[in-house]
């Protein structure tokens, strides 16, 4: 078949209907997690075990290993996993992925989950035209979830025709006889066909039509199937293009993991198959082997006569021949299902002890290119279960201090934004990452609250909970913080817009106030991270809370008279002061959050 120009745009159309869905539904579960299905998902990943088993059992329900490695993607980067809990989900996957190949083998039958992408469409559409924010989000996410299969059915049917015409593949015949080599030919072919059919399923299927007809022996096939263990990642990789860092970080580390897995069983591989062989033996009566043995010693024009789909026209001893040739068949099939269930299940076991290191190399290969890159995720606590009082309060202080340092980092960007030449791509860039910490700070301040009142309900002393009172009153004043930012930001904008000019006594005396601000940070970090606040730490507080106050009161006269002088338009006074008065306000919540460190550790 010729493969024209139009078909390659129609692969990349596919291709983009897939990441587009990815990106929706990413973002449609972003607004509508809250914490109830966060609390799901951190109870089903509570451990290793636990987290394989929900891989094994999401992955055996919806038939496939790249949907539910895609949907782990989805759920990392919207900050509903951590990456070392998708680890233990993707090994899960690949044992669940194994189900499929015996339904396959046992019915000869998949099913396509992309026949529901229509009727989920238009399940979502009253959702979409809903006046309801969270109907809409809703919407979104199954929008997103049905474009996402659209784009992945619309993938295998872009690309040649390769499961309905194995014929293509028979010239692969020739490449068999190489001992050790055809092994690593084949695991190379079958990770290829398994990246173009986009579909490990289909490939076990070519590769069970390959040994049936006798072009490749069962050892030969066992390697292809090793292939589509590592082709089958390519989806994942594919889905976590358009995702953070995070969600990188777990698309590769599926791929080290099928790498991995594969690299030992090629140490092992002919004694495994040999393995596998006897266990199928002594389970049906019949060597995997035997089906190629047979075949070599029958003629084409019978062997084709016998796996004609219709048994018409056949003599009794053809029939018999039949009857045979089909248990064979079975044999076969069974074989490469047991191996390929053996081998995932062997390979979990294995690697479920090494899933720390797992995030460890990946962390390390995918490093974070900027700090908007950063994975949003409570770091300290969770949702899951809570540790003693003592060690809660512990870790919840340390949640709030890593707090503190992101709206820190926040403000960092402001002054970035300020300085950046309005209307250029950097400066669209900052502002998208103020905005997306912003979502990020109120999140983190839902979350560490609920938290904290999960410990409030706990066996806690009197003191015990004016603590949690005062932790709740730091978080609620840096996510004030947070909000300052913001609005210093979104004035920037409005300048922009208004097309105002600041001067450069404008912008030194922004410089200086933000300085000031930047000090109030620094030492509000200083003291959230220790263990005991002196006396000196709480005075440098005021004081600098003072200065703020002083410096403002000091621009607001300058600037009446510098209007009045005509020194700069009465608009740029405007923009000018309201970022004055923000950083002002600013320098209160900092003050308040040391209030409250203070109040805490009085109570220790």
């Amino acid at each position: 078949m010729e493969y024209t120009f139009f078909d390659f745009l129609t692969l990349i159309g596919s291709l983009g209907l897939f990441l587009y869905g990815m990106k929706v539904m990413s973002e449609g579960l972003q607004k509508v997690a809250g914490d109830r299905l966060r609390g799901i998902l951190t109870a089903m990943t509570t451990n290793r075990v636990t987290g394989v088993l929900t891989g094994v059992l999401i992955t055996a329900l919806i038939q496939s290993s790249s949907a539910t490695t895609v949907m782990v993607v989805s759920f990392v980067n919207a900050g509903l996993l951590s990456l070392t809990q998708s680890v233990s989900v993707i090994m899960g996957a690949n044992v669940g992925t194994t189900v499929t190949a015996w339904i396959i083998s046992i019915f000869g039958f998949k099913v396509n989950i992309s026949l529901f992408a229509i009727p989920l469409i238009g399940l979502a559409i009253p959702f979409i035209f809903s006046g309801n924010s969270r109907r809409r989000s809703w919407g979104e996410f199954i929008i997103g979830f049905a474009f996402l299969f659209m784009g992945l059915e619309f993938l295998k049917n872009s690309v040649p025709d390769i499961q309905n015409n194995p014929e293509i593949l028979s010239f692969l015949t020739e490449y068999t006889n190489m001992g050790y080599l055809s092994v690593l030919l084949f695991l190379l072919i079958g990770t290829i066909v398994t990246i173009v059919v986009q579909s490990s399923s289909a490939t076990m299927a070519i590769t069970l039509i390959m040994c049936s007809k006798g072009w490749i022996s069962f050892d030969i096939a066992a390697a292809m199937v090793l292939g589509e263990n590592i082709g089958t990642t390519i989806t994942a990789n594919l889905a976590a293009l358009s995702a953070n860092v995070s969600a990188k970080r777990a698309a590769f580390a599926h791929f080290m993991f099928n790498i991995f897995g594969v690299c030992w069983m090629l140490i092992l591989f002919f004694p495994f198959t040999h393995f596998i062989g006897f266990l199928v033996k002594e389970l049906t009566g019949g060597s995997p082997t035997d089906l190629m043995t047979f075949i070599q010693h029958h003629s084409p024009a019978v062997v084709n006569r016998i796996s004609a789909e219709s048994a018409a026209g056949l003599s009794a001893d053809e029939l018999a021949l039949r009857a045979q040739y089909q248990g064979m068949q079975v044999t076969v099939s069974y074989a490469l299902s047991l191996f390929h269930t053996v081998f995932n299940i062997l390979n979990v076991l294995i690697m479920i002890w090494f899933v720390n290191l797992y995030v460890k190399i990946v962390t390390r290969v995918i490093k974070l290119k900027h700090s908007d890159d950063e994975e949003f995720q409570l770091k300290f606590i969770s949702s899951g279960m809570l540790s003693t009082s003592e060690l809660s309060l512990l870790q919840a202080k340390k949640e709030i201090a890593l707090y503190g340092q992101r709206t820190q980092r926040m403000f960092g960007m402001v002054k970035d934004l300020v300085h950046e030449k309005e209307g250029s791509e950097t400066f669209s860039k900052i502002y998208s990452r103020i905005e997306k910490y912003e979502k990020i700070s109120d999140r983190m301040e839902l979350e560490i609250a609920a938290y904290l009142n999960q410990v409030a309900d706990g066996r806690l002393s009197y003191d015990g909970k004016l603590q949690v009172s005062a932790m709740l009153t730091m978080t609620t004043e840096i996510e004030s913080i947070g909000d300052s930012c913001f609005h210093l930001a979104r004035t920037v904008i409005r300048k922009q817009e208004a097309k105002v000019e600041f001067n450069e006594g404008i912008e030194k005396d922004i410089d200086l106030m933000f300085k000031l601000v930047s000090e109030a940070l620094d030492n509000m970090n200083i003291i959230l991270d220790k263990n005991d606040m002196a006396e000196s730490d709480l005075n440098k507080s005021y004081n600098k809370e003072m200065e703020i106050n002083n410096f403002r009161n000091q621009l607001r006269m300058e600037n009446i008279e510098n209007i009045n002088s005509k020194k700069y338009e009465y608009q740029s006074g405007i923009y000018f002061m309201d970022i004055i008065s923000e950083c002002e306000k600013l320098g209160d919540y900092v003050v308040n959050v040391v209030e409250a460190v203070k109040e805490k550790r009085r109570m220790n």
